[in-house]
């Protein structure tokens, strides 16, 4: 009897670490919340506020090493206040497209996800169309847009995840010097794998 629970857990030991091994392709839909926050250098400040964000991702892995690109829409809203105490409200909406690396660690149905890599967000307003911001996101046009960096954690269970990450701007979001500003943002959201 002892034989044949050795020989069981040590074949299902194999075929976890095997299942690592082999090509994997996943895709779903995600959406949650964000929390916005723009850093400025000494002319304004600003609060986080709640925004939102819906879309779809995929995952490519291999030997425990997985490439996750994603595509969603970001409504992006904070306050930011200048030196005199003057608040303005503002909103903007964004195509955004990380295209993060990371490692699963887990088995059975159930996982810790680090994920980390570059976001691509195109601004929506009256230069740039949904379509226009599509078009140049599938043909990899990155071009003049937003470049940020993500960090961040997932758990799944089963089909279900929730991924809570840090966004960082690198590019400075606003035409002129004194408007520039640099984008963080935290986001927590659900994601449903559709196979």
């Amino acid at each position: 009897m002892k034989k044949i629970i050795i020989s069981a857990l040590l074949l299902c030991a194999n075929v976890t670490a095997f299942s690592q091994v082999l090509p994997s392709f996943q895709f779903g839909l995600k959406g949650g919340v964000n929390l916005s926050k723009f850093s400025t250098e000494n002319t304004f400040s600003s609060d986080n506020r709640a925004g939102y964000y819906g879309g779809v991702w995929a995952r490519i892995g291999a030997a425990g090493i997985h490439l996750q690109p994603e595509l969603y829409l970001s409504g992006k809203n904070t306050t930011l206040e200048d030196a005199n105490g003057v608040q303005n409200k503002v909103k903007f909406t964004s195509l955004d497209v990380p295209i993060l690396v990371g490692t699963k660690i887990g088995a059975a149905g159930i996982g810790l996800r680090l994920n980390t890599g570059p976001v691509f967000s195109f601004i929506l307003n009256d230069d740039q169309s949904l379509g226009d911001a599509a078009g140049s996101a599938i043909r990899g046009r990155f071009k003049d847009q937003n470049v940020g960096w993500q960090f961040g954690a997932g758990l799944d269970v089963s089909k279900l995840g929730v991924d809570l990450r840090y966004e960082q701007g690198l590019s400075k979001i606003g035409k002129d010097d004194l408007a520039a500003k640099k984008l963080g943002l935290f986001t927590i959201g659900l994601a449903y794998r559709l196979f």
